[in-house]
């Protein structure tokens, strides 16, 4: 199965909503409480924040679809930077990448970066940085392959329970 990546306008919204939802629960069901993941994905995951962001200069997002269906399955989603750490003009944060588990494992999520870090480079950037919970193996295993190192900590607030994440950043020059 060909899966497609493209850029994303606000009109993406509700796609960009959906993987976001389907993904959270993914990844963090046996860690959270339902009613943290219902409440988070009501808050941080509903289209109208999609269409701001993707509307506001400095947010660009990327989508990857099955390319018989346009069934959106994984997207990644750049922005200027809110972490808790020194930032220049020269960085980026990447603020979220997903790809539902299934298509997991197939270079998909790597080119969902590539097109990140191509746009950040031709965007005059030179650091990526994100964010990624401490406990998440698979995707500190798929950043430390993709280049990224430890930059800095912050705490993280799903609901009632806050949790570490790990800052990670990757130079792009």
């Amino acid at each position: 199965m060909s899966i497609t990546i493209r850029p994303c306008t606000p009109q993406d919204a509700e796609a960009l909503a959906l993987v976001s939802r389907g993904t959270f629960l993914e990844s963090y069901a046996d860690v959270l409480p339902a009613a943290d993941i219902l409440v988070h994905c009501e808050v941080q995951n509903r289209p109208e924040l999609y269409r701001d962001w993707l509307s506001t200069p400095g947010w660009r997002a990327w989508l990857a679809e099955i390319a018989d269906t346009r069934a959106p399955v994984g997207f990644s989603l750049s922005c200027p930077p809110d972490l808790p750490l020194p930032t220049g003009p020269g960085d980026v944060e990447l603020k979220r990448i997903y790809l539902l588990h299934r298509f997991q494992g197939g270079g998909d999520g790597a080119r969902l970066m590539a097109a990140a870090e191509a746009a950040a480079r031709a965007d005059g950037f030179d650091r990526l940085l994100l964010g990624v919970y401490t406990k998440n193996a698979k995707a500190l295993g798929f950043y430390a392959r993709q280049g990224f190192t430890q930059a800095g900590v912050r705490t993280f607030q799903v609901g009632s329970r806050t949790y570490d994440d790990l800052v990670l950043a990757k130079t792009l020059s």
